[in-house]
């Protein structure tokens, strides 16, 4: 493992300190989050359609264990818009969105619109999950006993990178045009720290809360995930801390490998992976932005200033030629 986080390394830190590369950036992320909504949609829709009918499929997603609560199912399918849809029709239109929002990601084709809606979709799936966390309750049937916030946490993690996918445009090769420079944003700076706090927060819920019902820990000492998670939310060793992450995420897909499944149920199991990988390898290559980025004192600079941080040297800016986001400053930095 030593040799592959070596060799990870020196493929993706060659050339740092050169320009941020916003279509080469919006090209890794839009593949990612990408592959999320293909497999998750041509595996859902493979069950929908399978001998039975699909009726496994809708038992699991609608039942105790699955991820739409009793006030969904009652608004959907008994309340206002009772006949209107089906459980089946409602995962099949689902699914089929996802596949196709999915293809759409990586042919780069209306890439800012499915990630707005993304954006905010993706937090529907922590308000329907069904969740029983009151105390004294004990669930007379298997569901989730954890905060849907935490279960979900992924989720929310492809949220954040949507909003940054939003911002970055397309990327390029692309069936849209490159974003136009009065469009979106180009600011790594704010980007990158966007990036870096979506990443970091499954990692710290994996890593706080190993052990608990349905938390996700990558298969991964809890420790080490706490630490790569606090590198990233504050900003210090970003680049080295990406690559363990990108290794862990690796590690974990080949872990969930199993020859009793198919290529496409192997690859749900972990599809979200996809995505943190490529957030991973993102920040790797670029660094975390420099917003919001907390360092140890230096020695050197405060005597260089009279004993005051960010005296005659200019404190918080950063110096021509300095890394973006992995070189030690004096300060807490929200620029």
């Amino acid at each position: 493992m030593n040799h592959t986080i070596g060799r990870m390394s020196t493929l993706l830190l060659r050339g740092t300190g050169a320009p941020f590369d916003r279509d080469r950036a919006a090209l890794w992320l839009r593949i990612g989050l990408g592959l999320v909504f293909v497999i998750g949609g041509w595996s859902k829709l493979g069950q929908l359609f399978a001998a039975d009918g699909g009726i496994a499929m809708v038992s699991s997603y609608m039942g105790p264990g699955g991820y739409v609560n009793t006030f969904f199912t009652d608004y959907l399918f008994r309340g206002t818009l009772a006949g209107l849809i089906s459980p089946w029709q409602f995962l099949a239109a689902l699914s089929a969105f996802e596949l196709a929002s999915g293809l759409a990601l990586l042919a780069g084709f209306l890439v800012r619109p499915f990630a707005l809606v993304y954006g905010f979709l993706l937090w529907t799936f922590v308000f329907s999950l069904p969740v029983v966390t009151t105390p004294g309750v004990v669930a007379a049937v298997d569901t989730y006993t954890s905060p849907a916030l935490l279960v979900q946490a992924r989720d929310v993690c492809l949220s954040g990178l949507m909003f940054v996918l939003f911002n970055l445009g397309p990327g390029r090769p692309a069936v849209d045009r490159p974003l136009p420079p009065e469009l979106g944003s180009g600011d790594w700076n704010s980007l990158g720290l966007l990036a870096r706090l979506s990443l970091a927060l499954p990692l710290l819920v994996g890593g706080f809360f190993v052990g608990f019902d349905s938390i996700q820990d990558f298969s991964t000492y809890a420790p080490v995930l706490i630490v790569l998670g606090v590198l990233l939310v504050a900003g210090v060793g970003v680049r080295q801390s990406a690559i363990v992450v990108a290794v862990v995420m690796l590690w974990y897909a080949l872990g969930k490998f199993s020859s009793d499944k198919s290529l496409i149920a192997n690859l749900n199991g972990f599809k979200r992976e996809f995505a943190l990988t490529a957030v991973a390898l993102l920040l790797a290559r670029f660094g975390g932005g420099s917003r919001f980025v907390w360092h140890l004192p230096r020695m050197g600079a405060r005597a260089a200033s009279g004993g005051v941080p960010g005296g005659s040297t200019g404190g918080g800016v950063r110096r021509a030629g300095a890394r973006q986001a992995d070189d030690a400053e004096v300060t807490l930095t929200p620029q």
